[in-house]
């Protein structure tokens, strides 16, 4: 049977499940979920060339250009992601001279498109309020100049749009950097309970780090001990261990 390029209501539908599925793809590259590596490349490179085989198969869809900019800023940090013995590195303490500014260019220049489109629709989509923040990032020369209030912004316009509770998790980081830890721990404690959240490790790893900065370090340590218990990767309970043997030698 031939295959049919579907249309209208019934285009839009199977759209954003694809886009779904090549992100699944994309984020099981960028932070793998099990096994012993933090990260895999080959499938970050796979869910990048379907979305830009997407974005000129649908060059009108903002939301294509917004998963394919998010993709390829997200991807131009992979080199600065972990250390040369395959230790995670978290993002502001990134070397940002090994980002890849080809990537970050591309990833722009698609949210550039995106957001003309948007715009044209008089709505922006999650995907493309995702890249935004991405590029808030990617823009930011140093960890210490990055404009923590516009993403605190995009992350309650995306909590308006696509309403979750992780969502909320990342807006509580953004808060917690823009006015302090302790706003930000309020936003954590308020879903702390949402069984969505029941068994996701970067709740307590969040939750953790927050604690830490308040001065809280035996609370960290259990929260940091918690988030290693959930996680299935190798790699990432050791990163979440290590924090928590931190927290023990500065307990007050």
């Amino acid at each position: 049977m031939p295959y049919e390029v579907p249309r209208g209501a019934e285009l839009s539908e199977r759209l954003a499940n694809v886009l779904q599925v090549i992100y699944l793809i994309f984020n099981e590259g960028y932070s793998a979920t099990t096994g012993d590596d933090w990260m895999r490349p080959a499938l970050c490179e796979e869910a990048l060339r379907l979305g830009r085989i997407l974005a000129e198969l649908a060059p009108e869809e903002p939301e294509v250009h917004g998963l394919v900019a998010l993709m390829e800023i997200q991807a131009s940090r992979t080199h600065a992601r972990v250390s040369a013995s395959g230790e995670p590195i978290l993002m502001l303490e990134q070397n940002r001279a090994l980002w890849d500014q080809l990537l970050i260019h591309r990833g722009l220049a698609a949210l550039t498109r995106a957001e003309e489109l948007s715009r044209a629709m008089g709505s922006f989509g999650p995907y493309t309020l995702h890249a935004a923040i991405a590029a808030c990032h990617a823009r930011a020369l140093t960890a210490d100049a990055t404009d923590w209030p516009r993403i605190t912004a995009l992350y309650s316009a995306l909590a308006y749009v696509a309403p979750s509770p992780i969502v909320e998790l990342n807006r509580a980081v953004a808060v917690s950097m823009a006015e302090g830890p302790a706003a930000g721990l309020v936003i954590i404690d308020a879903i702390a309970d949402d069984p969505a959240l029941k068994s996701y490790h970067l709740l307590p790893s969040v939750r953790g780090d927050l604690l830490r900065k308040l001065g809280r370090t035996s609370e960290a340590r259990a929260e940091f001990e918690r988030a290693a218990a959930l996680t299935q990767n190798t790699r990432e309970r050791d990163l979440l261990l290590a924090r928590a043997a931190a927290c023990g030698l500065t307990r007050a």
